[in-house]
């Protein structure tokens, strides 16, 4: 692109996109200066700086492959969602914690389910016994998901929905609450996880074999398309292909490996790429090497961009876009010396900041120890509102760009993930490159390298093997009360006998005769929801439709 072109263009886009989405959000209409009074410019190219023409134009932000973002003026017009994870306990506890982070600015909801919530489970299952409510709410039908939302308008928030395998049954809880609160689906935006793929590569909390799993979530898919068009169908995620010990380069190539496999499994039943593509998301983990984690994020998309109008031909740029949630790294927090973690938190947000996220999580720093205090929290939460409001990098788009280390990083993670893509390709993609382990064995593979390093002290972690102390800080720890689970036990047995029982079971025939049928399962699933049938007894009526899959041992 010839430098006449290239500031025409660059003109046209100040005074034309920047304006537009101004208007439109209206958000930050400050005057940005930096803190010297230096007034700043929207977005900065080669030729702000060396008046030359670029050998390769790296593009704009809002413009394809959006390398240096989704949207034209990114946090200029509007700062990323802030969207704490948040669920411990019984449903009313987590709704007095999302109240809580709602006063304190959080700007939208993100949910944890526990662990027999997780697999389709309710807290009455003998499975269940001493997990309820432990890693996450419980929820067993939807009297919980009611109380979990009282007086949160569901018209008026984003929610984010951390769910794979049963992920139908709490979308479906989620559309009947909103309709007892007088909103329509069409109205509710948000996101379900939904991403079963990496449950079979990370972090099992599966229940299905896969071609089932896939099955349910283009039926998602399917139903979202036709009735909830502000709903983000799936968040396909590397973060805890990270926390089980990818690097980045695998985090970023098994991830949309993934995305592929739901965009061909959505493609098979005969649905257009460009109805249901837009509303793909991903998830990404914020590790402690900003620059690489900056480069991971702008390779994310402009891969993601190629590979939608190149293999699938999509034609609108929406359905090229890659809009990521991203979450600082558990996995790098220590149980020793705990309020380092708040430092490493630091670190982790900048990088997502600066490589231009949708929304961030950043973890507290107790989280090696338990689940968060409301003080932790807060400080998790006002460590975001910091970098937003006080470091200056939301003034600028794309801030690091030009960057000779950040572009060859940038360019070197496109190329070696399509590597790795182009593997996952020639085993038949990336359900049958996990069935062979293939994926499975990388992650382990990276994993004990890098532990090695920490055991030989070629990598250090301050507080864990340098810098060590032989007294740990005291903090205080969230104790979820015991009581929780027998209270929760009383709740389940008290919905399952006001009941109407009769209406439960035609339900929940109807979810069978659809599983046999192969007809849309979201339909008969939101019926049975409203009848008040339960999680487990939804799930177990699947279980006994597509079987239960056992993982194969490496």
């Amino acid at each position: 692109m010839d430098e006449k072109k290239l500031k025409a263009e660059d003109k046209k886009w100040r005074e034309e996109k920047f304006q537009k989405t101004v208007d439109r959000f209206g958000q930050r209409k400050e005057e940005f200066k930096s803190d010297s009074g230096v007034e700043l410019d929207p977005l900065y190219t080669p030729l702000d700086t060396r008046g030359i023409d670029p050998v390769e134009d790296i593009g704009f932000p809002g413009k394809y492959p959006f390398t240096r973002g989704v949207y034209p003026t990114m946090y200029r017009s509007r700062l990323w969602t802030m969207r704490q994870y948040s669920g411990f306990g019984t449903a009313k506890e987590t709704n007095e914690r999302f109240h809580y982070l709602i006063e304190q600015g959080q700007t939208g909801l993100s949910i944890a389910f526990d662990l027999p919530t997780q697999i389709g489970y309710d807290s009455d299952n003998s499975l269940a016994q001493g997990e309820v409510g432990k890693v996450g709410v419980a929820i067993d039908t939807l009297e919980d998901m009611e109380t979990m939302f009282t007086e949160i308008p569901l018209d008026k928030v984003s929610t984010s929905m951390t769910i794979n395998a049963p992920a139908a049954v709490l979308l479906a809880m989620y559309i009947a609450v909103a309709e007892k609160q007088g909103v329509s689906p069409e109205k509710l935006a948000g996101t379900i996880q939904n991403d079963i793929l990496k449950e079979y590569i990370a972090r099992g909390t599966y229940i299905y074999p896969p071609a089932p799993s896939l099955r349910l979530i283009t039926d998602i898919f399917e139903y979202c398309s036709e009735n909830m068009p502000r709903w983000n169908t799936i968040s396909i995620s590397g973060y805890h292909i990270r926390e089980a010990g990818s690097d980045a380069v695998q985090e970023l190539a098994f991830t949309l490996a993934d995305g592929i496999e739901y965009v061909e499994a959505a493609v098979d039943i005969g649905m257009d790429v460009d109805d249901f593509a837009p509303r793909l998301s991903f998830f990404f983990n914020a590790q402690m090497n900003i620059l690489e984690e900056v480069a991971k994020f702008r390779a994310a998309r402009r891969l993601w961009a190629e590979i939608m109008e190149e293999r699938f031909e999509a034609k609108k740029d929406k359905s090229k876009m890659l809009r990521f949630h991203t979450q600082t790294a558990g996995a790098a927090l220590t149980a020793q010396q705990p309020m380092n973690n708040i430092i490493r938190v630091t670190l982790q947000a900048l990088a997502a900041a600066l490589g231009g996220t949708q929304s961030l999580h950043t973890n507290s720093y107790d989280e090696a120890l338990s689940l968060p205090t409301e003080h932790s929290v807060k400080m998790a939460l006002r460590t975001q509102q910091i970098i937003a409001h006080e470091s200056g990098v939301s003034d600028t788009i794309d801030p690091l760009a030009g960057s000779y280390y950040i572009e060859n990083m940038t360019d070197r993670f496109v190329k070696e993930a399509k590597e790795y893509i182009e593997k996952i390709d020639q085993l038949g993609g990336m359900a049958k490159a996990i069935e062979a382990g293939y994926v499975q064995q990388e992650i382990q593979d990276s994993a004990y390298n890098t532990q090695k390093k920490i055991d030989e002290k070629r990598r250090i972690v301050v507080g864990v093997n340098e810098f060590t102390e032989t007294e740990n800080e005291k903090v205080d720890l969230l104790k979820v009360d015991p009581k929780v689970e027998q209270e929760q036990l009383e709740r389940l047995k008290k919905v399952k006998a006001e009941r109407d029982n009769k209406a439960v079971e035609k339900s929940l025939e109807k979810v069978r005769k659809a599983a046999q049928n192969g007809e849309n399962l979201m339909y008969p699933i939101i019926e049975a929801v409203k009848a008040y049938a339960s999680l487990n007894e939804i799930s177990d009526v699947l279980r006994d439709e597509f079987g239960e899959y056992q993982a194969k041992q490496l």
